[in-house]
Parts: C-alpha cells; structure tokens; sequence
C-alpha cells in the first residue's frame, strides 16, 4: 500500500479518518493525505472551523465516511469476504437481522446470528494479533527498511513483492548498464525482476497528470524499443490505469 500514512495509522486513527503529523504540523486525511496545518482557519459553507474540526467536516463531505473507505479496500488488506463486508455494511446501516435476511434475499436471521459471531470472533484475534505485532515493532520496523514497499494497486501480491533494497540494486544495475538514466538492455522475464524494472520506470511519470497513449509511448520508447511491452505491464501489474477507450492514462493512487 502506498498510503504511507494510511499504514501507519492506529486503530483509532483510522476510524477517525486522520492522524496529526508533528513535522507538517498539520492534520492530514488518510484517504487523500490532505493537510490541514494546525492553527490556521478554514471556510466550509459560510462556516468557519479551526484545523481538528475542517479536517473532520472534509472527510464527511469528501470521503462519506471512513467505513466505506476502508471496507471498500481490497481484500488483502481488510481481509474480509465478500458475504462479510456485505453483512457490515448492513449493520452499519442499522439493519436487524431479520431486515439483512430480507435485504439478501436468502438465509435465516440465525445464519445471520451465526455471521456476526464470527466477526466478533475475528475482531478478538485481531485485537491478540495486534498486542503481539506490538511486543516485536522494534525488531519488525529494523527488517522492514530493508523491504520495497508495494504499491496500493498490484495485483495478486504474493512473493513476487518480496524485494529487499539490495536486490532492487542489483536487477537495475544488471538492466541499466549505462546507469539508471540509460535505455534498458532487455526487459527480464522473471515476475521479480519485472516489478521491479517496472518501478523504476514508473517514475519518468507524475502522479495526479494524464497522459495520452502517444505520451506514454514518447517517454518509454528512448529507454526501450517495444514501448507497447512496457504499457501493456503498467496497466496488467496495476501500476497504471486507463480510461475505457485507451484515450488516457494516469499514475495509480
């Protein structure tokens, strides 16, 4: 996940929508980390409100709500099923089990019982989880530096992603040969190395700017030759995205 802060927020942080950032001085939004610096006042619909309070109404006008933000992440960070994240947001709207029942078109209020058991279940171990992930962040947070992050949109993260800094050295040492500016020698056939060739190349380009099919093809083709190779992997390995008719293309949040 690319959200830096959205990672490493805290469970109350998160529900919230928020965190204070000490060297911006300034609250920031977890969904879309804007910063609303601390001491400065903020018009909202002919109302005016200090920085804790702006950043509160924002995320309610802006976001809806951190619930559905968050239960609308992908499954491999909420881990949560389909049935479950349909049940919650049931609950979320208040409904009985008797009205979910109804709402789904199928099952019992019993089996909706039974659902709602598991999550609390669910919600115990990860409170266990969390206390124990705690005891070892010292000794976590040491071998995680020497981790690349993954990015918010790839797709079926498994080991593939587990590239150390060292490692991302040598594979763009061993492809860029005149140095990292260079042209690329020939694109690996390795999942690994892909990704991380991908990444390097990724940042000929800016984030929150569209791009056209011939300007994505313009920056790629003087590092290398089958620019349509190089496209074509941005969008599969979700480091881009595109509109539907191909007209546009844009760095994935």
């Amino acid at each position: 996940m690319d959200n830096e802060y959205l990672v490493k927020a805290s469970v109350d942080e998160l529900t919230q929508g928020f965190l204070f950032d000490e060297k911006k001085n300034g609250y920031i939004c977890l969904v879309c980390n804007q910063v609303f610096e601390d001491g400065v006042i903020y018009p909202f619909e002919n109302k005016l409100y200090e920085a804790r309070k702006a950043i509160r109404v924002h995320i309610q006008a802006e976001h809806t709500s951190m619930f559905l933000y968050l239960i609308d992440l992908d499954k491999r960070y909420t881990g949560l099923t389909e049935t479950q994240k349909e049940l919650l947001q049931c609950l979320h709207m208040g409904l009985s089990d008797k009205e979910i029942v109804q709402k789904q078109k199928g099952g019992s209020p019993s089996t909706i019982r039974n659902h709602r058991f598991k999550l609390r279940e669910k919600e115990k171990q990860a409170k266990i989880f969390l206390a124990i992930m705690n005891s070892l962040k010292k000794h976590l947070d040491k071998n995680d530096d020497e981790l690349i992050s993954i990015h918010k949109g790839a797709t079926m993260v498994d080991d593939r992603y587990v590239i150390t800094k060292d490692e991302e050295k040598k594979v763009l040492e061993t492809y860029f040969k005149n140095g990292l500016d260079g042209p690329l020698s020939t694109f690996p056939s390795k999942e690994k190395r892909k990704i991380i060739v991908l990444r390097h190349l990724l940042k000929r380009f800016k984030k929150n700017e569209i791009y056209t099919e011939k300007e994505i093809n313009e920056t790629i083709k003087p590092v290398y030759d089958d620019f349509v190779t190089i496209r074509r992997y941005f969008i599969e390995y979700g480091f881009m995205e595109r509109s539907k008719d191909g007209s546009q293309y844009w760095l994935k949040d």
